[in-house]
Formats: structure tokens, sequence, C-alpha cells
């Protein structure tokens, strides 16, 4: 069962990480880092919500803004996804660890 649980979240960061590769083609712009940054911070919240923030992603938050403080908004834009990619495989192991340890066998 745990190695399931550890397939199932190495799978869906990879796809996440895949999915943000993808998405940094074009020059991007203030407006897209902020909606990027918006995004990150909304699954970071959640992941606190449920008590599960980890410090990988502050820390790519925070790369975020100095990048956008220094006006390079790619690499702004690249750190809020890989914020918001962290965010969600802490939200969905969060949620997924909440049921099940109940099916791990005690020995």
């Amino acid at each position: 069962m745990r190695s399931s649980i550890w397939v199932s979240m190495l799978s869906l960061t990879s796809a996440l990480l895949i999915v943000d590769a993808t998405t940094a083609l074009a020059a991007g712009t203030e407006a897209d880092f902020k909606a990027a940054y918006a995004a990150a911070e909304a699954a970071n919240k959640e992941a606190g919500a449920l008590r599960n923030q980890w410090i990988p992603t502050a820390q790519a938050l925070a790369d975020a803004k100095k990048a956008a403080d220094k006006g390079d908004f790619d690499q702004a834009i690249a750190a809020s996804k890989e914020a918001e990619a962290l965010a969600k495989a802490s939200i969905y192991q969060a949620t997924s660890e909440k049921e099940a340890w109940k099916a791990l066998e005690i020995h």
C-alpha cells in the first residue's frame, strides 16, 4: 500500500512538472506572473489549511517574488508554477494519507 501511495505521488508530481515545462514557451508578462503567483499562493493556502505546507513551496514563492522584482518574469512564472506544483503535491499527500494509513499493516 505504501508503495502505491509513493507511485501516485510521483506520477502527480511528474505530470505537474511536465505541464510546467511545456507552458513556458512564450515570454512572460507581469500579468502572467501575477496570475501564476496568485494560483500558487491559493494552492499553498489550501495546503496550509490541511496543515501540510512544504518548506520548498515557500522557497519557490520567495524565488518567484525576487525574480519578478528584478523584472525577470519568465523566471518568476517558472518559480510560481513550481510552487503551485509543490503545493498541489502537498495537498495530494495530505488528502491521500488522511485515510491511507488505515490500510497499513502493523507488524
